[in-house]
């Protein structure tokens, strides 16, 4: 229980960081295209062809993406994944708030017609009001997409030493795209085929047309996202937060939080600080080589001075024994 309340607390103390680190705006941005991608889902798109339906929703989906594209490459996927259950708790609350007012009495403006006004009153009601299996599908498609989308972004990031555009759009397309066809099947599946009646060949060619669509939107904003990051690292913003990681977590998690906003100008750095760590090591070794050699040179020296002394005491005392010996002689 108490390992329990102690993660609580240092979740809740993470999160809080966490939203006051992020920018005010990218945040109102993000809660914002959820809210609304979800509301337009409620309009679907004539193509005029029977395999192939799409919904409204995907003209503000490619915004989330990128936000949270933008927030893993600075915070981790922790982070952004995170936000995204703020977003849908958000969402859930606004949904609330639409389902109340549906239901008050009284009539929308655009019901206002000579004709039929009954009928526009009731359709904006439904649509605003939403039904329970939409709001739970869009929430659950968009939480697993999130999760998808974030942890596969960190892990194509973490195969890249470089810190350039290349690198952010490669992990941003590859994991947008593979997010986007998950949120866009799992909503398919969970209200459209099951409530409107799709058919699995409509499920499934909307989820890709809507992935290359989106996919296509993020390639378009993308430059404008990267260059936001490289902002968040310059300005060190969420500074705190990675700290607050960086103190909490154990070494091996602690790795990762320090990668968690890598600006080149920080590699750069890190990598002058290690080499000329390595270069001082590597001088003190050599150092401690030479000494050890001059030891041992010295040392040597002296054993070889040492047995010649001892040989030159040794023939003067034979010297003076035959001299001695000469004399008794005599």
């Amino acid at each position: 229980m108490e390992k329990i309340k102690s993660w609580l607390l240092k979740e809740t103390r993470e999160t809080k960081a966490l939203l006051q680190s992020i920018p005010a705006l990218t945040m109102v941005l993000f809660v914002l295209s959820v809210i609304g991608m979800n509301l337009l889902a409620n309009k679907s798109i004539d193509l005029g062809v029977n395999w192939l339906a799409l919904d409204a929703g995907m003209l503000l989906s490619w915004l989330s993406f990128l936000t949270m594209d933008v927030t893993v490459k600075r915070f981790g996927p922790k982070a952004s994944i995170k936000l995204s259950f703020v977003a849908a708790f958000i969402n859930l609350l606004l949904a609330l708030i639409f389902f109340a007012a549906s239901k008050i009495p009284g009539v929308w403006g655009e019901s206002f017609v000579p004709e039929g006004g009954e009928l526009i009153n009731t359709a904006l009601d439904n649509t605003f009001g939403g039904t329970w299996y939409v709001v739970t599908g869009s929430t659950i498609a968009f939480l697993a997409s999130s999760v998808v989308n974030n942890v596969t972004n960190w892990g194509i990031g973490k195969l890249f030493k470089r810190n350039n555009f290349g690198v952010f759009a490669a992990r941003s397309y590859i994991s947008t795209m593979i997010g986007q066809f998950v949120d866009n099947f799992l909503f398919a599946i969970i209200v459209s085929h099951n409530f409107f009646g799709w058919s699995m060949l409509q499920c499934i060619t909307c989820s890709l047309t809507g992935m290359v669509f989106e996919l296509a939107c993020e390639m378009v904003f993308s430059p404008i996202g990267y260059r936001i990051s490289r902002k968040w690292e310059r300005e060190k913003i969420g500074e705190d937060y990675i700290r607050m990681l960086n103190e909490t977590q154990p070494q091996d998690e602690d790795e990762t939080c320090n990668k968690n906003a890598p600006s080149s100008d920080i590699e750069d750095d890190r990598g002058e600080e290690e080499s000329q760590n390595g270069a001082e090591t590597s001088l003190q070794t050599d150092e401690k080589i030479a000494c050890e050699n001059k030891s041992a040179s010295e040392g040597q020296a002296e054993r070889e001075n040492g047995v010649e002394n001892e040989a030159a005491c040794d023939l003067e005392r034979n010297e003076d024994g035959n001299g001695d010996q000469t004399d008794a002689n005599a």
